[in-house]
Formats: structure tokens, C-alpha cells, sequence
């Protein structure tokens, strides 16, 4: 709560805002689907090449009037100048003035305040319905992510130049801007409120929200809206069907009259990161249409206090995985984890037309992580009790006890080293688990298959075996491992456990199919293959992500053991479910405690020798007790 607190401090005095509108750039551009430059938008540009057609900038008022004359005969729905005309430009002044009054065209005005006194509208306009403000709102580092829609000094009230020709074009459907029914202040536009944007709002601090503004969701993409040079407009070469029924707006794209701007899209070194003004507008004159008809929905943003609680949620969690995770890879994997799922939520929700905190939260999460996975690990360290318990989660506490006393040895640079070791390898395998698996629905199947593994697991960790692996219905396990074993004594209790704990996983597969069949569940039988010999221990892996492992012929032996012959002894699920196959050199091993059959010198696949195999019936004793039994009956 603390590292919560102080990553609230710091977004309070601003030192996250830049990173946190970074990232709303990011989601911006990485957004799916994006439908492109809407097609009800047309670009009149000015490019260098058309002033040098005109003979110089500005241009002049018969140029002007030319071009107004010719998109109106198009008949566009509404067309706006975005280029100042509040000096006359000779010659044919009086045709421009006349041109101006067509109702469907709206012109530029600067607002301006402060130092700047603005930039007035041509005279014939002044006070008209015509004029708009083309000011554009830029954030600290010269990108626009906010739309104006009004301005308002006091003494003036003015609309914008985007929403003066939305307007005009959404009239011909019915739309109209309206207070909203439940707060009159806030204005509503067709089917959508349009909330103002607060001075605090988002990653904001202290933002001048004056006016009307607005998150811009720039869904134009990457391409420019589609456009035409003004010399092709006054040449006659386009089609008039380009222009009908659209927003036209003729605006300058050349270079040498600085009308550019960064947006979400400018990044990296590349050339051409910025783009004209009047395709600002266009961007936003495209987004309250799309707002108005039920397309779009705006950009919104939490409360504050609804974000300062997400910030301190996503700390206590990170503060939870520093306290239950305490391997390195694990931590690292949890904490990439939860990096992601804090990504992925907060881009669902921008998708969803909300924009989440990511940078607070996330830095949240990494930082109380860190500091708690510190503050455990000290005390770890200094409680051997704690670190012992950890080692017994794993291992039996006896093998716990040989690992801390022989650390050093074992060890290399807190990684167990690479070293030989002889061991006895155990392979399981269900049977008729492809048809066991049709019986069930996912989730009885998981449920069916969690009993299993957890009545086998408990064998294993009996007869002091190490599980290596679970890979669906099998189970593989070393016996001899981690610490190495000195003696022939060693070695041969390893593969007595081993046999003795594939007969105690008969035993009680045989308990849980009398289970299973009286619940009205399939029953299943399973082979088992062991085999001993050498084996090469480590951990395999990257620096991020590591396991410890146990390779070598044995392990491949012990695996074909289990797969050899399925139709050879196959195993009864009501009487003897197990089936065992052991290699001689296990055999060698095990003394005189089991009754085995000789099955053969067969060929195993992926061998070349062959391999002497045995099957194991039972332990002696148990066996002929177990007879006796039966013939008494």
C-alpha cells in the first residue's frame, strides 16, 4: 500500500504523465480493425506544386473563388475553407465575398487569447453561422489527442470549424445538437453525450481544459483521408461524384506554409511523421459524425478516485506475488504475467472506449513485487527452518536435510550443477484412455484424471520417488534423484522402491476402478516400464526459465519398457491392472523380493540391442500369502 501510495505521489505531480500518454499512442496504433479514412470526407490540399502553379502564396481571391465556385457546382453537402481570409487578396475580392454567403460553406477563424489577438473571419461572414475556429489543442511534446468543439472568452462564444461542417452535414438526417436529458451541460449530439474533458481526467495533470474538448480516437488509421490537388479541382479532372453528398475540406498541405502537427501515429525516426492541419480536422469532423450516428462511442476515462483504486489493487497483487513467489523464474514469469494481463485488460478496455492507468498500476505491481519478494527473501535466508520447509514441498524431508547439508557441492551459482548418476526410472501409461476421454466431458475428464494422478503421486512420495513429469494420462519417475547415490546399496533400495511402488500403484488403481465402477465411471489399467542404469542430471533451460531434468538411454529404455508389446499381458482393470516390465539390470538389483517371469531378449524401438525383459508378478511373500488365500476360498 505504501509503494501504491507513492506511485499515486508521483502521478499527482505530473512525472508519469508523458509516459502514460505514450501509451495511449500505443494502443492507438496497435488497435485491430481499423476501418480506415472515412469515405464521407474528401481533402482539397495545396501542395507546393499548386503554389507554384498560382504563382506564389497566399493565394488570391479569384483562386479562391474559382475553387468555391467549382465544388459548389459539385454539390458537396458542405465544404470548409481552412485557410484565413481576413485580407482581401486581389484581384476579384467582390467574387469571393459573394462566393463566401453559400450556405453550405464554412470558413476559418483564429480564436486567439492571451498574447494573440487571433485571426478574424472574412467581413461578409462576421457573425454568421459560417464561421468556425480551426485552433488545435496540442499536448506537452506537440502531439493532438484532444478535439474542441466550442471556445468561450466571456465575451464570445464560439463553434469549431469540424463541428460547424459535422453539423451541416448531419442536418439532411435529423441530427441536431441537444442538451443532454440527464445533466443539461453537457451537450448531446445525436444518439451520444459528449462528456468535456476535466483538467484531471486520465493521465492528466492540471491540463488546460478550457472549453469543450474531447479524446480523439483518430480511427482514420495510419492513411490519409482521400484527397485531391487543388490544380486537378480547377482543371475539371475529377469526377463530380467524388464530391456529392461529402465534407469536402481545402486546406494547405505544402511544406513551406507550416501547417503540420504530431498525432498518436508520429513515432521513431521515420520521415513524414506529422501531418497537415486540415487533416486534424478532418479527423474530428469524421469522429462526431460517427458519434452522432451510433458508430463510435467517446473515449472515457475513470474517476479518479476509481483509478487510485486500481493503482493500489494492482500493488497489493504485486505485493502477494512477492510473498508467495519466491524462484527467480517463477517471479520473473509472474511478474511478465502480470504485466500482461494488466496490458490486456487495459487494451480490452480501450477497445471497449475506456481508457485505463497503465504505467501507475503497472509500476505498481513490479515495485511492491520487488520490495516484498526482498523483504521474504531475507528472511528467508536467516530462517533455515522457512528455506527447508520450501525444499520439502518437493522432495522428502530426508532428501531436504542431504541437499541444505551438501549445498555446496550441489549447487552451482544457485542452480543444481549438471552431474552422472545412477538411477531407476519409472514410466505410466493409462490404457483405453482414448476411450475413457469420449466417456467424458472436459471437465469430468480433468476431475477423473486429478483423482488418478493424485492417488499416484501419493505412491511416488511414499516410496521416495522424485516426479519428473506429468504429460496427460502418463506419470515419470526417477528414483536416485537429486543426490547422488555412493553405493551398491543405494542403488538397489532405489530400485526396490520402485518395483515396490508400481505394486502399490496397482494397488491402488484396483481401489479406485471398485470406486469408479460403483460410481457408474469408466475403469482403466495402466502399464508400467522401470529400468536402471546411468542417467545426466541438470537444469536445461534459459537464464529466464529453467528445469531440472534427468536424459540419457535409461529414460528412453524405461519409456519403450512401458509402450512395448500394449497387447502382451494386457492389464484387467477388475482383477491385476498393472502391468510391470522391468529391464535385467533392474532385475540385478532387486534380490529375491520379487517373483518375476523371463518375457524375453526383445527389440525395443529406437534400439539396436536387444533388451533382456522380465514381468513382474509380485513380492514372494505377498504372492504366496495372497494364494493360499485364495485356494482356502
Amino acid at each position: 500500500m505504501l509503494v501504491g501510495a507513492g506511485v499515486l505521489g508521483l502521478r499527482a505531480i505530473g512525472v508519469l504523465e508523458s509516459l502514460e500518454l505514450s501509451a495511449y499512442d500505443w494502443y492507438i496504433r496497435l488497435r485491430p480493425f481499423d476501418p480506415g479514412p472515412d469515405s464521407r470526407i474528401l481533402l482539397v490540399t495545396v501542395t507546393e506544386r499548386d503554389i507554384h502553379a498560382q504563382g506564389g502564396w497566399p493565394l488570391s481571391d479569384a483562386v479562391l473563388a474559382q475553387t468555391l465556385d467549382r465544388l459548389a457546382s459539385y454539390k458537396p453537402r458542405a465544404f470548409g475553407l481552412d485557410i484565413y481570409r481576413d485580407v482581401p487578396v486581389p484581384p476579384r475580392s467582390d467574387k469571393l465575398a459573394r462566393t463566401l454567403t453559400n450556405p453550405r460553406l464554412v470558413v476559418v477563424t483564429k480564436f486567439g487569447e492571451g498574447s494573440s489577438e487571433g485571426v478574424p473571419p472574412p467581413a461578409v461572414l462576421v457573425g454568421t453561422e459560417q464561421v468556425g475556429f480551426n485552433d488545435i489543442v496540442v499536448d506537452p511534446g506537440g502531439t493532438v489527442r484532444r478535439g474542441l468543439l466550442f471556445l468561450d472568452d466571456g465575451v464570445r462564444f464560439v463553434y469549431s470549424f469540424a463541428l460547424r461542417l459535422a453539423l451541416l452535414y448531419l442536418r439532411p438526417e435529423g441530427v441536431t445538437p441537444q442538451p443532454d436529458p440527464a445533466d443539461p451541460r453537457l451537450f448531446r449530439l445525436g444518439r451520444t453525450t459528449i462528456r468535456p474533458l476535466e483538467p484531471n481526467d486520465g493521465p492528466y495533470v492540471g491540463a488546460d481544459a478550457r472549453g469543450y474538448q474531447f479524446l480523439l480516437d483518430f480511427k482514420g488509421g495510419t492513411g490519409s483521408f482521400r484527397s485531391v490537388p487543388l490544380t486537378a479541382l480547377l482543371s475539371g479532372t475529377i469526377d463530380p461524384e467524388a464530391v456529392r453528398d461529402k465534407i469536402v475540406l481545402i486546406g494547405v498541405t505544402a511544406e513551406s506554409v507550416k501547417d503540420h502537427f504530431y498525432t498518436p501515429y508520429s513515432r521513431g525516426l521515420e520521415a513524414d511523421q506529422h501531418i497537415p492541419g486540415v487533416a486534424i480536422h478532418a479527423q474530428i469532423v469524421s469522429q462526431l459524425i460517427r458519434m452522432a450516428l451510433g458508430e463510435a462511442r467517446p473515449i472515457a476515462t475513470a474517476r479518479e478516485w476509481q483509478e487510485a483504486v486500481w493503482i493500489l489493487l494492482w500493488g497489493a497483487m504485486g505485493g502477494l506475488v512477492g510473498f508467495r513467489v519466491r524462484s527467480p523464474w517463477r517471479f520473473s514469469l509472474a511478474g511478465a504475467g502480470g504485466l500482461g494481463a494488466l496490458a490486456g485488460v487495459d487494451f480490452g478496455g480501450f477497445l471497449g472506449g475506456w481508457w485505463l492507468p497503465l504505467v501507475p498500476p503497472a509500476m505498481a505491481w513490479l515495485i511492491s513485487a520487488a520490495v516484498v519478494t526482498a523483504y521474504m527473501s531475507y528472511q528467508e535466508m536467516a530462517q533455515r527452518a522457512v528455506l527447508m520447509k520450501l525444499f520439502s514441498r518437493h522432495v522428502s524431508k530426508e532428501v531436504a536435510e542431504t541437499i541444505w547439508h551438501q549445498r555446496d557441492q550441489f549447487l552451482d551459482g544457485g542452480r543444481p550443477r549438471s552431474q552422472r548418476l545412477i538411477t531407476t526410472v519409472l514410466f505410466t501409461d493409462l490404457t483405453g484412455f482414448t476411450t475413457v476421454s469420449e466417456k467424458f466431458t472436459p471437465e469430468q475428464l480433468m476431475e477423473w484424471l486429478n483423482e488418478y494422478m493424485d492417488a499416484m503421486a501419493q505412491e511416488v512420495s511414499r516410496h521416495g520417488g522424485v516426479i519428473r513429469q506429468y504429460a496427460g494420462d502418463s506419470i515419470v519417475v526417477i528414483f536416485g534423484v537429486p543426490v547422488a547415490r555412493q553405493s551398491h546399496e543405494e542403488i538397489s533400495q532405489d530400485a526396490v522402491n520402485a518395483v515396490n511402488c508400481a505394486l502399490a500403484m496397482e494397488a491402488a488403481l484396483l481401489e479406485l476402478n471398485r470406486r469408479w465402477r460403483a460410481a457408474d465411471k469408466p475403469v482403466t489399467g495402466m502399464r508400467v516400464g522401470i529400468f536402471t542404469g546411468p542417467v545426466v542430471a541438470g537444469t536445461l533451460g534459459s537464464a529466464e526459465r529453467s528445469e531440472y531434468v534427468t536424459v540419457g538411454d535409461t529414460m528412453n529404455t524405461a519409456s519403450r519398457l512401458e509402450s512395448f508389446d500394449k497387447e502382451l499381458f494386457p492389464p484387467d482393470p477388475e482383477t491385476k491392472p498393472c502391468r510391470i516390465l522391468i529391464g535385467e539390470p533392474t532385475l540385478g538389483y532387486l534380490g529375491e523380493q520379487f517373483e518375476t517371469e523371463w518375457v524375453g531378449n526383445v527389440g525395443l524401438k529406437g534400439k539396436e540391442q536387444k533388451v533382456a525383459v522380465y514381468r513382474v508378478l509380485g513380492r514372494i511373500g505377498a504372492r504366496s500369502e495372497a494364494l493360499s488365500q485364495g485356494e482356502s476360498r
